[in-house]
């Protein structure tokens, strides 16, 4: 999708109405910043924000994808391109997600053993010892805690039996017994346990 196309667009449009980016944005319940920001191109409308965004600006929201208003003839095709498109972007979206999942892990396992061992064999004082030790394992916990976010998100978990490929919930993927990113999870479509991998398609 372009992102600039969408947002001259949306800027069109708004401009067509006699509404002010303030308006648009309080019509919304969001910042005048958030739709300075769309008509820039730097980023697009929430999900939960374009039906009542596109109801505002008389579009339909295959038109706010197209950044233009499609032709009923080319709707269907129109449509179909901006459905691969959005799976494309969130593909590579969740790769992304998932390489910053390894550095940050990587980083984070290089700094907590740097830490635990200079509390352990540098001179200082015990309490000092204590701190840094505590204040390193409760930030490993939070990262650990945010990683798993982010293997959850990020793509989909594919049943071995059915082949149904799903986001699991939090607490599911927290709680299965796993190897790297292969996990023993229930799939909600068969209700089988299998080790189901990630995939991201």
């Amino acid at each position: 999708m372009d992102q600039i196309k969408i947002g001259n667009f949306i800027q069109e449009k708004r401009k067509e109405k006699n509404i002010t980016q303030l308006e648009l944005a309080e019509r919304l319940g969001i910042t005048d910043r958030a739709v300075s920001k769309w008509e820039n191109g730097i980023c697009l409308p929430d999900a939960g924000t374009m039906p009542e965004l596109c109801s505002i600006l008389d579009i339909s929201i295959n038109d706010l994808f197209s950044g233009e208003e499609v032709d009923m003839k080319n709707n269907e095709k129109k449509l179909e391109e901006n459905l691969l498109e959005m799976t494309k972007a969130k593909e590579e979206r969740d790769k992304q997600l998932l390489h910053l999942e390894y550095v940050v892990g990587l980083i984070s396992i290089i700094v907590f053993i740097i830490l635990v061992l200079l509390a352990s064999y540098a001179p200082m004082k015990d309490w000092v010892r204590f701190v840094i030790i505590g204040v390193t394992t409760a930030a490993i916990i939070l990262v650990a805690f945010v990683l798993l976010k982010i293997e959850q998100v990020a793509g989909y978990y594919e049943c071995k039996h059915c082949h149904n490929k799903y986001v699991p919930t939090y607490l599911s993927v927290q709680k299965a017994m796993h190897f790297g990113r292969t996990r023993y999870m229930k799939c909600p479509k068969c209700g089988k346990k299998s080790w189901q991998k990630k995939v991201l398609k």
